[in-house]
Parts: C-alpha cells; structure tokens; sequence
C-alpha cells in the first residue's frame, strides 16, 4: 500500500464510535493443555475501544495448519481383508451293505 492509497477502515461492531483498522497483533489460543501463540497475526483493531477481531481469511488458514490431520493423506486406506477359500465339504465313500 503506498501513501495515495486509503487505508481500508471499517465500522467497530462494539462502540460504534470507532473505526477498525487492520494491524497486527499476537494471537494466542489453547490446543489441549498448549498454549499456541503467533506472532504478527493479521487482526482488525478499533482505535476508540480497543476491540479486536481477527482476520477471517488469516484464522480460517491458521485452522486448518494446527488441526491433527494437517499434513496426512485424506485417502483413507481401509485393510484389506481375506477371506478364507471356502471349504469343500469331505466326500466319504458310502458304505456298502
């Protein structure tokens, strides 16, 4: 963004008195027992009240880098199973009388 350009403001949901700019804060958020933090998170903060929302986009991406699954294949490989041959049945000879 160069110095012509607006910056992009919009209303704070909180006070209504304020504007949201976007900026960069620290997110920080548990995982289990873990604490996470993430420096120079993208967030919009208004300058009368202080409220902070995170960027959807930036969060939505975060998501989906600290969920368990990130990096596994999303082809599950079920087992193959074997079935026994199916047993004949034994032919005895018949008794003769």
């Amino acid at each position: 963004m160069d110095a012509n350009t607006p910056e992009l403001t919009i209303p704070c949901t909180e006070c209504q008195a304020g504007r949201m700019h976007r900026k960069h804060v620290t997110y920080i958020t548990y995982i289990g027992d873990e604490l996470i933090t993430v420096p120079d998170f993208p967030a919009w903060v208004c300058d009368i009240c202080g409220r902070s929302d995170y960027d959807t986009q930036a969060l939505n991406q975060l998501i989906l880098l600290l969920s368990p699954n990130a990096g596994k294949s999303t082809i599950r490989k079920g087992l193959i199973t074997q079935h026994p041959e199916p047993r004949q049945k034994e032919i005895r000879p018949r008794k003769r009388e």
